[in-house]
């Protein structure tokens, strides 16, 4: 995964939001460096897009602060979000105009936005091609990367997409993330929210995990995944004898499938004598041996890397999340 440079863009820290009586925003902090992909990860309802929300200024915190390169982003909102290009929910175009018809007109609204401008955008989201056909002609995937040629537009130096995948096919999916980590490794900070753990597994450096307005971990995603150990999946021959074996051994867990988050293919290839552990990959070549030793017959061994999903189970108690 890329590395930050470790300069802080935006800085979020203590921010809580009071609707009426209720809290719906406890105590969010983190902060996106210059150069990463940080990922908001949550289910829908979990508060990401209030917390966006207050980080453009669109609603104020009851408590806390958000700074943008410095300037607090309430007190001082025209100097920290000139730094902002921002894509919250739907980007807004207007379908009956050409691509470059509408980047002209967002460009009226920004100062010292020109043609030239303009046309750097186009070529950094790949849209030369098209970018003088009517919007109305472009792919979901198109207009997604002219809502972000727009944000692009002020050259901002943090860029903020709510959900930016939602309703992309796997091909306009890959192709933005490409293209957003080409953004970072030339040195925006970008911050991504999204309730899809495999896409902010791939896509991520850093993450933030919010559940029910609550940030429960913030790390690097490679730190985060590494705190479960991975799941080891056995076919053994006999069962009964290899579960004494392995369930005798305090550092080996045994598993009933319905404890365990696995893929549907992995699944549905799994035998009558398929056996799920918890355990440390090192202990893998010592178990086999043990287990041949034993008269246990080993028909596979496949181990499944922990993965961002049940470390959110573990940190939600099973809070859903696609």
């Amino acid at each position: 995964m890329h590395e930050a440079s470790g300069e802080v863009v935006l800085s979020v820290e203590g921010v809580r939001k009071k609707i009426g009586r209720k809290w719906i925003i406890n105590d969010v902090t983190f902060d996106v460096r210059k150069g990463e992909i940080f990922g908001f990860l949550g289910p829908n309802g979990a508060g990401k897009t209030t917390t966006i929300r207050m980080l453009v200024d669109l609603i104020r915190p009851s408590e806390g602060t958000i700074t943008v390169c410095g300037y607090n982003v309430n007190r001082d909102p025209e100097k920290a979000l000139q730094y902002v290009g921002s894509i919250v929910e739907n980007p807004e175009v207007y379908t009956y105009l050409t691509g470059w018809e509408n980047l002209q007109h967002f460009a009226r609204m920004q100062p010292g936005v020109d043609k030239a401008r303009i046309a750097e955008v186009v070529d950094i989201v790949r849209l030369d091609q098209r970018i003088h056909d009517k919007v109305s002609t472009y792919s979901l995937g198109m207009r997604q990367r002219l809502g972000i040629a727009q944000a692009l537009l002020g050259r901002p130096r943090l860029l903020i997409l709510d959900e930016p995948t939602n309703g992309l096919d796997p091909k306009g999916i890959k192709e933005l993330r490409e293209f957003i980590r080409k953004l970072a490794d030339e040195g925006l900070a970008v911050f991504v929210s999204s309730h899809l753990l495999s896409e902010i597994q791939l896509l991520c450096d850093r993450v933030a995990i919010i559940s029910k307005g609550r940030v429960l971990a913030v790390g690097g995603v490679d730190e985060l995944v590494a705190r479960n150990s991975p799941y080891v999946l056995w076919e053994l021959e006999p069962l009964s004898r290899a579960k004494q074996i392995l369930g005798s051994r305090s550092d080996i867990g045994l598993l009933e499938l319905d404890e365990v988050t696995l893929d549907d293919s992995i699944i549905a290839g799994m035998g009558t004598n398929s056996l799920i552990t918890v355990m440390e990959e090192d202990l893998i070549p010592e178990i086999v041996a043990v287990l041949v030793t034993d008269e246990v017959e080993v028909r596979a061994v496949h181990k499944i890397n922990p993965t961002l999903e049940q470390l959110f189970l573990k940190l939600t108690e099973g809070e859903t999340i696609d």
